[in-house]
């Protein structure tokens, strides 16, 4: 199975031979992919780490590129890589390209995410595999049924155990009519993580936060961005005239899930208000979810340019100018990095990924946190201010030159290798690292 460039894991690359012999088992619930053959001995390697997770490429979003660059840094650094995660279609023999094993699971749809799935519990499964090849630590990076199992399992087996939080899921719940959930799920998701050595968080406020509601020895793990693949100079004048657009148009641009926690419709109405000042304005959505057939009647006069990878969706952020991104719900949001990389400027609520990474009127515009009002008003500003638009552009993409994944994987490697100590002094790094000064707010 060839994986898609998007992904970013053997990007360019030849497929490589693997050392490791793959073997399908029968488990009445589970299926087992790659038992070492013998030929690489893990114990002459650094470290055998291993991934535990519902998602991974070529499902598209954000936990799953994250996690891909992770697999691909940790692999160039010398380490052995396992996988645990759901088998993704019935003839899924995930790991014949790479360097490293796989088990794969069985899942079950997760309600409201198309292709997406949560991994059945793997107790029995996991116990035998890690007994005979055992990892020397183990990152669960999601928090359903799969990971409830593989948390318990290092435990029994005395196996170095950390978690990701990557997803607000108890912030989801009043999105979906469940907010009677929601200190039920925050509950869950305490409890799970504490059981391991330690938490990863993308951004210090979200690890302050988390601090603050008991969660124990959380640490930040920032991220990074592709910054050969989003560029500006993949701006496509032949793109931007498909959208109706001439040189001298505005294309505001969204990129992300389609789906009531991302706050699309906010973005709708900052595209409105800006139209109401400039014409000459196109909207265009990149992404699917459960709301696009509703947005889409509703709005028959935006672009919904459906799900994009690759090379394709690096060619939708350059060609645009301006990037909306409203979620109150990001436990990061890795496409603010992506549009700052492609030369866009970005407006977003200043907490995640903006709130590390902008600053206010030199880099993009922030806007505080939920103040939708606010949020509209900036963008609407921003058509009058048309002259700070190329600044901010050639400003973020500068800014983004200097964020790449080999020392967020260096990052990753030291705190999997650390006995789950409390970093609190890496909040402060991390959430001014890379700051410009303050500019004067617009």
């Amino acid at each position: 199975m060839a994986w898609p460039e998007a992904v970013g894991v053997g990007i360019g690359a030849p497929p490589m031979p693997v050392p490791f012999g793959i073997h399908a088992h029968r488990d009445d619930t589970l299926m087992h992919v790659a038992s070492l053959s013998g030929s690489q001995d893990i114990g002459s390697l650094e470290r055998h780490i291993c991934i535990v997770t519902e998602t991974y490429p070529p499902e598209i979003n954000g936990v799953s590129l994250t996690l891909a660059q992770l697999v691909k840094g940790l692999l160039a650094l010398g380490h052995v890589v396992s996988l645990v995660r759901p088998r993704q279609h019935p003839f899924d023999t995930f790991g014949r390209y790479y360097d490293y094993r796989a088990i794969l699971v069985r899942g079950v749809p997760l309600p409201g995410y198309k292709g997406l799935q949560f991994g059945l519990p793997a107790g029995r499964l996991l116990r035998n595999c890690w007994a005979r090849h055992r990892p020397d630590v183990v990152y669960v990076a999601t928090e359903g049924p799969l990971g409830w199992s593989a948390v318990c399992n290092t435990r029994r087996l005395g196996i170095s155990v950390f978690s990701g939080f990557h997803t607000n899921y108890h912030a989801y719940s009043k999105h979906y009519r469940l907010g009677w959930l929601q200190n039920l799920v925050l509950r869950y998701l305490r409890t799970f993580h504490n059981r391991t050595s330690g938490t990863l968080v993308a951004s210090g406020d979200l690890g302050i936060r988390l601090r603050e509601l008991g969660f124990n020895n959380v640490n930040v793990l920032g991220r990074g961005v592709d910054n050969q693949r989003f560029t500006p100079e993949r701006r496509c004048a032949e793109l931007r005239t498909r959208w109706g657009l001439s040189n001298d148009g505005l294309a505001i641009l969204y990129v992300g899930r389609l789906a009531p926690e991302k706050n699309v419709r906010l973005a709708i109405d900052a595209y409105r208000a800006i139209k109401r000042r400039n014409t000459a304005v196109k909207f265009i959505l990149v992404g699917d979810g459960p709301i696009r057939t509703t947005l889409q009647r509703e709005h028959p006069d935006l672009i919904f340019a459906g799900l994009q990878t690759g090379e394709e969706l690096a060619r939708h952020y350059a060609s645009a100018d301006v990037f909306l991104f409203p979620s109150e719900t990001e436990t990061f949001g890795n496409v603010t990095l992506e549009a700052m990389a492609s030369g866009l400027v970005v407006i977003a609520y200043d907490y995640a990924a903006a709130k590390i990474h902008i600053t206010h009127g030199e880099t993009g515009l922030l806007v505080p946190y939920a103040e939708s009002k606010t949020f509209i008003d900036t963008a609407a500003r921003l058509v009058l201010a048309h002259h700070s638009l190329d600044r901010i552009r050639r400003q973020a993409r500068q800014y983004a030159t200097s964020i790449d994944w080999p020392r967020v994987v260096e990052t990753f490697d030291s705190l999997l290798a650390d006995d789950g100590g409390d970093c609190t002094a890496i909040f402060d790094n991390a959430t001014n690292f890379g700051r410009m000064p303050k500019a004067e707010r617009m």
